[in-house]
């Protein structure tokens, strides 16, 4: 599971709740507040590695909250929430502080793109590679190695293994995994997903490497040894 914590602070608690579910398809860890006062205190309480901060809030706005964790010397990342779409309210958010910017209605594949990016800035030099046992990930290269063999992936396949990768030894349902590869919140019965492990199975084991995705019955994937 990822480690990564989020907090989301928005008054809409139809929005706040997909926001969540989204990041938690992605297992992320997410707590929500309904209020700037209420995420301004929970933000400085920290703990967080990410802010998903909406803007337009009756009392203390996205705006205030973003500049008084900044006053007090917060360096968390900062993505701002807005109806606005005015350029000068943009730059406004940046120049307070604020890492990134996003326009409503938003795409949930692309607050989840951007939520992943902002973590990923924010990690520690060299520590870019993704490793599971003999599976070694470059997710800016795109460049994926089993022991000393490179592995050629699709842009699906690759973004399949980022997501057990950054989920191991966790049991990851077949919807949880439609929802945070191909952003589809539904439990379907399409059998994408097991098109897809069994593509990168097929190329994960072609060496004779043992196998790394197993099925859990009933259940679905797990990526583990043994």
């Amino acid at each position: 599971m990822s480690s990564a914590r989020i907090l989301v602070v928005d008054d809409d608690e139809r929005i706040a709740a997909s926001v969540r579910r989204a990041l938690t398809y992605e297992g992320y860890g997410v707590d929500v507040a309904h209020a700037g006062e209420e995420g301004f205190r929970m933000g400085r309480a920290g703990g967080y590695d990410l802010v998903v901060l909406d803007v337009m809030m009756p009392g203390m706005d996205g705006f205030e909250v973003c500049e008084r964790l900044r006053a007090d010397g917060d360096t968390v990342a900062i993505l701002m929430l807005t109806a606005r779409s005015e350029v000068p309210d943009r730059v406004h958010g940046l120049e307070i502080g604020a890492d990134d910017y996003l326009v409503k209605p938003f795409a949930y594949e692309e607050l989840v793109a951007r939520v992943r990016t902002l973590l990923r800035r924010r990690q520690p030099a060299g520590d870019d590679r993704l490793r599971y046992a003999d599976l070694v990930m470059d997710v800016e290269a795109m460049e994926v190695m089993r022991g000393d063999r490179p592995i050629e992936l699709t842009t699906l396949e690759f973004n399949l293994l980022e997501y057990y990768l950054r989920n191991p030894r966790v049991v990851l349902s077949r919807g949880r995994t439609l929802a945070a590869v191909w952003g589809l919140e539904t439990e379907t019965t399409s059998n994408v997903v097991d098109v897809y492990v069994r593509y990168l199975r097929q190329k994960l084991e072609a060496g004779g490497e043992p196998r790394l995705i197993h099925t859990v019955r009933g259940a679905g994937y797990i990526l583990k040894e043994g």
